[in-house]
């Protein structure tokens, strides 16, 4: 499998020259197993990978959504290979959430928000509604999922190829009585984990930020995601969804830290690229 991130920012985007080397596009991941185009979450960094994949027209792709805030779909509108109707995506996200990801996709283009909707794109897209524990398969690609703890649900999701593994959980809280066993079945002997670490464990706590703490927000810690790789055996650990806040300098000190505690540490960044 060959990883590449587009977005790795959490909550909105955030240009600027404080985090030039980190990015600051949300949420967008791909993944190339074998034949498969795998598109996870498809927030702002999403608008650069459609431009890097116009030249592989026509495209058949898979999104894996892991929830419907802002940040995980806004970059959807600016995906240039759906408005090509030679190309063909299955979208999948959770179900039984409050909106279906056809609808919650098609309210953020409904007037005034956007001037195009979503109907006039000009892809053919089939969506599909995940329930929890459910797996697919794309040829020799087995995906599963389990539902994490964040305000109105979220999914991580498990890549398997040939015998190699990636593990996605964005926008994942960390319970207060131990390891999510869910998620640490999910992710366990994985090769390669990317982890919710949006905020300091003293911004979580509330003992150094502003309007208190962070419990119940829907995020994590380094951490925390340090105790689940070491718990579910994971040879790498990948620290994403960065807060906004947060600029390259802080970033890198969080990686530090964590590679002081899990040497196979790293912090994402846009352009970041791992093969397993």
């Amino acid at each position: 499998m060959k990883i590449k991130f587009w977005g790795v920012r959490g909550s909105i985007p955030t240009p600027g020259y404080s985090t030039l080397k980190i990015g600051g596009n949300t949420s967008c991941v791909e993944i190339r197993a074998g034949e498969e185009l795998i598109i996870v979450d498809a927030g702002s960094g999403l608008r650069l990978l459609g431009e890097s994949l116009l030249k592989e027209t026509p495209i058949k792709g898979v999104f894996l959504f892991s929830h419907y805030h802002w940040d995980h779909i806004q970059g959807f509108p600016f995906f240039s290979p759906a408005y090509i109707k030679e190309n063909e995506f299955q979208l999948f996200g959770g179900k039984g959430l409050s909106y279906s990801l056809q609808k919650s996709l098609y309210g953020q283009m409904d007037h005034p928000n956007f001037p195009i909707e979503l109907k006039d794109m000009g892809s053919r897209m089939v969506f599909h509604e995940f329930l929890e524990g459910e797996e697919i398969r794309k040829g020799k690609v087995r995906i599963s999922n389990t539902s994490v703890n964040h305000p109105s649900s979220s999914l991580a999701y498990r890549i398997d190829h040939e015998n190699k593994s990636f593990v996605y959980s964005s926008d994942t809280e960390h319970l207060s009585d131990g390891i999510d066993q869910k998620l640490l079945r999910l992710a366990n002997g994985a090769d390669v984990i990317v982890y919710d670490a949006q905020y300091t464990s003293e911004e979580y706590e509330g003992t150094y930020n502003w309007g208190g703490p962070r419990k119940g927000w829907g995020h994590s810690t380094m951490i925390e995601g340090v105790r689940l790789a070491k718990a579910a055996g994971v040879k790498k650990l990948v620290l994403s969804h960065h807060d906004p806040s947060r600029d390259d300098k802080a970033i890198a000190r969080i990686e530090k830290e964590a590679q002081t505690l899990f040497p196979n540490s790293i912090a994402a960044y846009e352009g970041l690229e791992i093969n397993i």
